[in-house]
């Protein structure tokens, strides 16, 4: 591996215009292509073989017209006013008239003659159904509805748009996710003492970031993407291209300082650093993927979306950045003197202790302690994530001032929250005939009436003639609370009881509230699986790496310690009510369902970046005759200072996410920056190393059988020095500190 990407690196930095050349290209081809395609992202939550995408797909194919999506238009009169007095019923009236004539609308259900208006009068809701499912409604059509509820605004009522088919949204970047880059940028120039040294992985990042998240707009014109991917695809392809970047480019100073000359040093860089940064991005490409043996189509595409901006991040990192350091050549080089070559001379000949190295030396002078302290406090930081709840997002999570949260708040005060979520429960009446069948959706309707947490349920309008009935259920309790769902469980462990009383086949329930809840319920049976399956995988890969099978495990088990502090930060802070004015939290309640698998994921990649960037410089200084404390020590004279900087540029890159009005990607970004804090300093900077002492050489153990077996992938390059000669730089003493 090192011997091949040190061919790479030298091919780019000595064709270095052509290589840049070719990623422009790449790039301009795949903005065309996605502006060509004009692909747009949803939130269309499906989740086949589930009792509610089965029920929803038998509505299709019975009701096509009660199967499409469907908006609000919420009204409401002045204060001391009622939406029946005549000038107000007049402009409902023709608001609703508006509405009906737009496109792909199939029906328009009056207030006056569906009930729906509050009880003091002054709030009315028309219910919009449209024709077709949301992935296929046009803008056009929402352009429509919007157009309508100005004529009830022109008669000086409050309109508000809200409904399922606004839960559609685009992907946008702020000026507050461009302040993580300028943080980032800020972070290189302390890191490198250098401008030109300090832009090149932000260029590198960006191109990278430009490819993947063009890519997945293309990828959206062909198949459905959540709202959620490019946002996150964006996060994680900055954090990473930037720190991928800055692991070969400090490797490549060091070197430069040490008197190597620069096409040697880039390949020599790319060669070694570089191969800690394919197999760390490829543990990031594991984890990511794995998120497809969950069974979620949109979560699978989330995760490969994601995984591909990373794969695009490793190849920008192995071969843009060599071209990169081509075109800048001897200017890279430390001045004599100055401040960065000190360091770098001073670090290699282990002459100037760094303060990695300090922090190293008290970790392992009392390691004990040490375990026992980070794993306490870390326990308790985790005590909250007890209380994880988890639900879908829907209108009630939107930012406070849009159309849809306004109309969302404005249902649940005048009607109660059940109506923003309604459950529709089939009734199966095969061979029945259409005035039995609509006798027994009212005795299923009553009998339903009679459960706990029901507001109201009623029979729907539909078509007898199709052999199944449509009931309505309105929960008391809104979407995404807890009862919510204990009621759709409720309904079906009563439903068969249900159906012999009324004399039908079977009923099943459905609605976009029963379908958040149950993907809630299958990510919730998946998670144990799936850490499994990506935690397995990476451990194979981990041992290929360091050769050892106590250090793959270490780093599993510090993962854990890390990811439970993440999670008891996101209940303390969105569901607890902790900081939320600091963190700009509006609304407190369950966050969305698929965080934690999202966040397993992510954060074991980048947690096992850190350990294959610190541990392989230690494995390093071992392989080449350090004793191994001494190696730890030496490590982390190397090693630390850039993971510091990685740290520092990741977390600002997510915390820079944590003020979005995207309440999806918020808790999310939370979890990420203390995530990775929590896990380069209290884990990989602090527990690794005094674990690494407590083990000593056992470390590194292998049974002889398994070291015969697995490929030497040579990540520390020995036998890339031995092939080109080149001396290793100098590590210093290697006495200091042996056991």
């Amino acid at each position: 591996m090192a011997t091949l990407l040190h061919r790479i690196g030298r091919g780019a930095f000595r064709r270095c215009r052509l290589v840049l050349g070719l990623w422009l290209v790449a790039l301009v081809a795949v903005v065309a292509g996605a502006t060509a395609a004009g692909g747009s992202f949803d939130d269309e939550f499906t989740i086949p073989g589930s009792e509610s995408q089965e029920a929803l797909d038998a509505l299709a194919a019975d009701f096509p017209a009660a199967a499409g999506t469907s908006a609000q238009i919420v009204v409401q009169a002045p204060e001391g006013r009622s939406v029946t007095d005549p000038p107000y019923a007049a402009a409902i009236e023709e608001t609703v008239a508006a509405a009906a004539e737009g496109p792909q609308v199939a029906a328009v259900l009056d207030p006056a003659t569906a009930g729906t208006v509050s009880e003091d009068g002054r709030v009315a809701l028309a219910q919009v159904q449209f024709e077709v499912e949301l992935p296929d409604l046009r803008d056009s059509s929402l352009d429509a509805v919007e157009d309508a509820a100005e004529t009830a605004r022109d008669a000086g009522l409050r309109a508000e748009v809200g409904g399922v088919a606004y839960s559609m949204t685009a992907t946008h970047v702020s000026a507050a996710e461009l302040i993580g880059v300028a943080v980032a940028l800020l972070v290189l120039v302390v890191t490198f003492g250098s401008l030109l040294a300090a832009g090149m992985p932000l260029v590198s990042a960006l191109i990278g970031v430009g490819v993947g998240l063009m890519g997945i707009v293309l990828l959206s014109a062909m198949t459905t993407v959540s709202s959620t991917a490019p946002t996150l695809a964006l996060m994680l392809g900055l954090a990473v291209g930037i720190d991928y970047a800055l692991f070969i480019l400090s490797r490549h100073r060091s070197q430069l300082a040490n008197g190597m000359s620069p096409e040697e040093s880039a390949g020599f860089a790319t060669g070694t650093a570089g191969s800690a940064v394919v197999f760390a991005g490829l543990t990031v490409i594991i984890a990511l993927s794995g998120l497809a043996v969950v069974g979620i189509p949109f979560l699978t595409v989330m995760g490969l979306c994601a995984a591909a901006t990373v794969l695009v991040a490793v190849l920008v990192a192995v071969t843009l950045l060599p071209a990169l350091l081509g075109l800048a050549g001897h200017r890279l080089v430390p001045a004599p003197g100055s401040r960065a070559a000190r360091r770098e001379v001073g670090a290699s000949a282990g002459t100037t202790p760094t303060g990695g190295e300090r922090w190293a030396r008290l970790a392992v002078r009392r390691p004990l302690p040490v375990v026992l302290g980070v794993i306490v406090l870390l326990g308790l930081t985790a005590i909250p994530a007890r209380d994880l709840s988890l639900s879908l997002p829907d209108n009630g999570t939107a930012a406070e001032d849009s159309g849809q949260r306004q109309a969302y708040d404005l249902i649940s005060d005048a009607f109660g929250p059940g109506v923003n979520g309604p459950l529709l429960v089939l009734v199966n009446g095969a061979g029945q005939d259409p005035q039995a069948l609509e006798q027994a959706a009212g005795t299923v309707a009553g009998t339903l009436n009679e459960l706990p947490g029901v507001a109201l349920a009623a029979p729907a309008e539909g078509d007898p003639g199709s052999g199944t009935a449509i009931v309505q259920v309105v929960p008391e309790t809104g979407p995404r609370d807890p009862a919510t769902a204990d009621l759709v469980h409720e309904i079906r462990d009563s439903a068969p009881r249900v159906a012999e009383a009324a004399g039908v086949e079977n009923l099943s329930v459905t609605g976009n509230t029963a379908v958040g809840v149950d993907v809630s319920q299958r990510l919730g049976d998946s998670l144990v699986p799936f850490a499994a399956v990506v935690v397995g995988m990476a451990l194979v890969l981990l041992i290929l790496v360091f050769r050892s099978l106590l250090v793959p495990l270490k780093a599993a088990l510090g993962f854990l310690l890390t990811v439970g502090a993440s999670f008891g930060a996101v209940v303390a802070i969105f569901q607890w009510g902790w900081l939320t004015d600091v963190f700009g939290v509006t609304q407190t309640g369950p966050v969305v369902s698929f965080l934690p698998i999202i966040l397993i994921a992510i954060l074991f990649g980048l947690a096992m970046d850190y350990e294959v960037f610190m541990v392989s410089r230690m494995r390093e200084e071992y392989v080449r005759g350090a004793a191994p404390r001494a190696a730890i020590t030496m490590g982390a004279r190397h090693a630390s200072r850039v993971v510091t900087a990685a740290a520092l540029i990741m977390t600002s890159v997510f915390a820079s996410f944590v003020f979005s009005d995207d309440t999806t990607i918020k808790p999310m970004a939370v979890a990420l920056a203390l995530g990775v804090m929590v896990d380069a300093f209290l884990i990989r900077m602090t527990l690794v190393p005094a674990v690494l002492a407590l083990l000593g050489r056992h470390a590194w153990w292998l049974p002889a059988w398994l070291d015969r077996a697995l490929p030497n992938l040579d990540i520390e390059g020995e036998r890339l020095r031995h092939r080109t000669g080149a001396a290793p730089a100098p590590a210093g003493s290697r006495a200091d500190g042996g056991v």
